[in-house]
């Protein structure tokens, strides 16, 4: 079984211990974390970091969940991440 050193990160953002965690216990989403690209990773880490309340990160790591699961490959209505350009990703 994978574990979170073998969890890839993005272009920019390293895998926060949180969501690496919910994704070791959702094998689906595991799934699709692990066949997108490391830009669309990158997204989803940006996607989850971002909001300041710890509240919202908790809901949007749960439904991150559910999309991988269902297979869907970027966050839904996220403009992007702003750090990708900044970062040389």
């Amino acid at each position: 079984m994978a574990d979170q050193r073998t969890l890839a990160g993005g272009t920019v953002h390293d895998l926060p211990d949180d969501l690496a965690a919910a994704l070791l216990g959702a094998p689906a989403a595991r799934s699709t974390w692990e066949d997108i690209t490391p830009l669309a990773r990158n997204e989803w880490i940006c996607w989850v970091t971002s909001p300041r309340k710890a509240e919202t990160r908790t809901k949007r790591i749960a439904w991150g969940l559910e999309s991988l699961s269902e297979g869907t490959r970027r966050p839904c209505c996220w403009p992007g991440c702003p750090h990708r350009l900044k970062g040389g990703g």
